[in-house]
């Protein structure tokens, strides 16, 4: 059965009638995963949500008012999250990674933790995890459906027909699954800036975080940083404490000013170096300098929330008992580094300019200490794409000294859970072309006549185009993916695996990669690029 059947669900504006009701509550005994999840995405309505909330910008009690709406149809009050223990994070750069530092260290006490994060990588069940683990896909199906049903049987007479957006959805059903499965915490990350953000909707969180700021969602949050910090502010609570790491002056003032206006006390974290050192150095799980502001922000967030929720004393709060869950963490796709054989792959999911500057840094560091072993000559490409509104031009320029392939990615088989309904082929096709051209520019290259021709969409599926010798444009990403690999990469090589082939000119371009000792592929400019990466190098993400 489908919850698209047309007879079942012809009620023509009227109540459900009892054998619908019934059925809804009996879907959870026998509707698969692959149902729940294609039905989630019909709410993925976000571009029309994200109008929505530009144009309610100066009433953001509207929104939390819709919310409240949608949490009370599926059975939830507000009240109830109180109990969820909640550790509320916001950011523009690193509030996921600064989530699962703080997740792995409250873990190691031994707490059954829940950890509610976006985007996902592969599967949307990744969004929502138990004990750092995505919720099983039984769990996912069987709380999905008591959810859904709730909402469609109270939708029809007394809200306009109306279903949460596909984020609001996720953001309601976490919250049932962690009061459910009963966790000790929470931690929650902010979907978009703060104040308007639908995990705002919690009132009284044990400790909010906020990670670096920097500009991005700029339609949404403001086209300043000032602007942005304001947003970002706006997840305070009065007497609720906060931190946030070091922030330029200007943001920072604003930071201050809306903790002084809430009555929320902010604390500054001290940089990672600056704690006592009795059992050596840190160690951090997650790879980059970037992420020991991250890792400090996690240990004030946990120490925050040990000394409040927890009798005073009771727990080990020292240092050296949370150096281990520092060092366990583990956050795919961001700063990680995959060795298939003789190619290497560096997947970070930077996408605005601060943090592929961090990128950079991170990956010139360690790209360089794996060459001096590699014995004989390395090949650097990247694999880039961007989506929305990012400048991607801004971020090739940082990105010259690497050969460039830029598949769109969302032009091949996708898993229900990769589908972005929000972004049309052609203009992923045009992104991908646009980026293209600023490569070319960046390396002082002039533009050719025609070359906006070299992809038609009707051949789309069937053959990378070629601009110029350093950059192709690629129909697929496992296409790409074993392009750079040429056969050496056994995971890729799977008969599972199989493309059309591309036209031997640029198969006869792929010289310098079957030539070279080894292969070092940076993955970056977007998270759904480095996921789609992941589904094909990552037998996990498969399961």
């Amino acid at each position: 059965p489908s919850w698209q059947d047309k007879n079942l669900f012809s009620t023509q504006n009227k109540a459900p009638s009892r054998d619908i009701k019934n059925y809804m509550h009996s879907c959870v005994l026998f509707l698969p995963l692959q149902d729940a999840v294609c039905t989630l995405n019909t709410l993925q309505t976000n571009a029309c949500a994200l109008e929505q909330v530009r144009r309610e910008r100066g009433h953001p009690q509207l929104q939390l008012q819709a919310m409240r709406g949608f949490l009370e149809r599926a059975g939830l009050v507000v009240e109830e999250l109180d109990h969820l223990n909640i550790i509320h994070v916001t950011g523009t750069k690193g509030k996921g990674s600064t989530c699962a530092f703080t997740e792995q260290i409250l873990r190691s006490y031994g707490f059954r933790t829940g950890f509610y994060s976006s985007p996902h990588l592969v599967q949307v069940r990744e969004r929502i995890r138990i004990n750092g683990k995505p919720i099983g896909k039984e769990l996912f199906t069987k709380y999905f459906w008591q959810v859904y049903g709730r909402l469609y049987e109270t939708k029809v007479d007394t809200h306009g027909g109306s279903m949460p957006a596909y984020f609001r959805f996720l953001t309601i059903l976490a919250f049932h699954i962690f009061l459910q499965e009963k966790v000790d915490l929470a931690v929650i990350e902010v979907g978009i800036g703060g104040a308007y953000d639908c995990t705002n909707i919690i009132r009284r969180p044990w400790v909010c975080g906020i990670a670096s700021l920097g500009i991005d969602h700029t339609s949404i949050l403001g086209d300043t940083i000032e602007k942005i910090a304001w947003q970002k502010g706006g997840i305070f609570k009065p007497g609720v404490p906060a931190f946030t790491v070091k922030q330029p002056d200007s943001p920072m003032m604003v930071l201050k000013e809306r903790a002084k206006e809430i009555g929320c006390p902010l604390w500054v974290c001290p940089e990672l170096e600056e704690y006592p050192a009795d059992s050596g150095p840190l160690r951090l799980g997650l790879a980059g300098h970037h992420q020991r502001s991250n890792a400090s922000l996690a240990l004030q967030l946990s120490h925050s929330w040990l000394q409040r929720r927890c009798l005073p004393g009771r727990w080990d709060t020292s240092l050296s008992s949370w150096a281990v869950g520092l060092e366990d963490t583990e956050w795919p796709g961001r700063t990680q580094t995959l060795k298939h054989g003789p190619v290497t792959y560096f997947l970070d999911g930077a996408h605005t300019t601060r943090s592929m500057l961090a990128c950079v840094s991170w990956f010139s560091e360690v790209a360089s200490q794996h060459e001096r072993t590699t014995g004989g000559p390395v090949v650097r490409v990247l694999l880039f794409n961007a989506t929305g509104e990012r400048d991607s031009a801004a971020m090739l320029k940082l990105l010259v000294h690497c050969v460039t392939f830029l598949p769109p990615p969302n032009t091949f088989p996708l898993s229900s859970d990769q589908q972005n309904f929000n972004v049309s082929v052609e203009n992923m096709l045009t992104r991908c072309l646009d980026n293209q051209r600023s490569w070319r520019l960046l390396n002082g290259q002039e533009e050719k006549p025609g070359d906006q021709l070299l992809i038609s969409r009707d051949v789309l599926p069937l053959v990378a185009a070629e601009c110029c010798s350093k950059t192709l444009v690629f129909p697929c990403i496992l296409s790409a993916l074993q392009w750079l690999s040429q056969g050496r990469d056994s995971v890729l090589a799977h008969p599972d695996k199989r493309v059309i082939p591309v036209k031997p000119s640029v198969t006869a371009k792929a010289a310098p990669l079957r030539d070279a000792t080894g292969i070092h592929v940076l993955v970056a400019g977007s998270l759904h690029l480095v996921g789609g990466v992941l589904k094909h190098l990552d037998p996990s993400f498969a399961s």
